[in-house]
């Protein structure tokens, strides 16, 4: 699995990964490569303090080596400067395109699950990348052979806006809604929203040496989150299990403002997330994944 995430304003990002890496440990999922698509300076840093965090120091982490870099998440730094890791800084990480196409390359076919809980800029990357010293296949070409599923954190269902889609490329979420060309599952805003977790459960029974409990007292001193990504990647490990049911029948339509509306026809490899369980009791499966170690 390659976990792709805008590591740097929220914190439900933390909490995904927390939650992939308990289900790894569960040997449910082996994470192969984070992906950073993020100008925070200090999100690979933070990421890899995850990683070592969990006894994973050595998954590659890639990064846009075009972007702007600024200094501005609430956790980032900190977990950076109080955790354990090797990455020294944000330019010694891989380029993310070619780290996803070395990854890819290397994996059996229609083996990669991808889960994104950001914007599409690195997956944008990879789709439009041209043959390599990794593989002589373009990136469309590369993803229809190695990945089976995308699972992917973005947009409001049936129709809205949503931040990962529209901000601040929404020229790449069209990119890859569009050109992506395997299945693909959405989970929504709607449903990651009244989800909360990362609140007084995490605070109480989260390790105090957790750079998951940190990032929560940092970001809101531990009033709650809701859990966007989190669902993303559940689904992209266990499926819809209890937790949802998933609408498969037409596609996701994105414009070029980032917009998106769910249309009944043509049929493609589209499906988005429709809630089943009730929130309060899936909040408490993912802040219990959470606090594991």
């Amino acid at each position: 699995m390659i976990f792709d995430t805008d590591l740097d304003s929220d914190v439900d990002d933390v909490g995904a990964l927390a939650v992939l890496h308990a289900l790894a440990n569960k040997g449910r999922a082996k994470i192969i490569g984070v992906i950073v698509t993020s100008d925070d300076m200090h999100s690979p840093l933070c990421a890899d303090a995850i990683n070592t965090y969990f006894h994973c120091p050595d998954i590659p982490i890639g990064v846009n080596k075009k972007a702007n870099l600024r200094s501005f998440s609430r956790y980032t730094k900190a977990i950076a400067e109080e955790y354990p890791h090797d990455l020294q800084s944000y330019s010694d990480a891989e380029d993310a395109a070619s780290l996803y196409r070395r990854i890819l390359a290397s994996q059996p076919d229609n083996s990669v699950v991808i889960v994104t809980v950001g914007h599409l800029t690195n997956l944008r990357n990879l789709l439009l990348s041209e043959a390599d010293t990794h593989s002589p296949l373009d990136g469309i070409t590369l993803v229809r052979k190695k990945v089976k599923l995308w699972s992917c954190m973005g947009g409001k269902y049936p129709k809205g806006r949503e931040p990962n889609f529209y901000r601040p490329d929404p020229g790449s979420t069209t990119v890859c809604v569009n050109r992506w060309p395997k299945k693909v599952v959405f989970s929504g805003a709607e449903i990651g929203n009244p989800i909360k977790t990362g609140g007084e459960y995490l605070r109480k029974h989260a390790p105090r040496k957790s750079p998951v409990r940190r990032a929560y007292e940092l970001y809101n001193q531990f009033r709650g989150r809701s859990s966007w990504d989190q669902t993303a990647v559940l689904y992209a490990v266990r499926g819809s299990c209890d937790w949802w049911s998933v609408h498969t029948q037409g596609y996701n339509h994105v414009f070029s403002d980032g917009s998106n509306e769910w249309r009944p026809s043509p049929d493609r490899d589209h499906g988005y997330l429709v809630e089943k369980m009730p929130p309060k009791e899936l909040a408490g499966i993912i802040d219990e994944l959470m606090i594991k170690f």
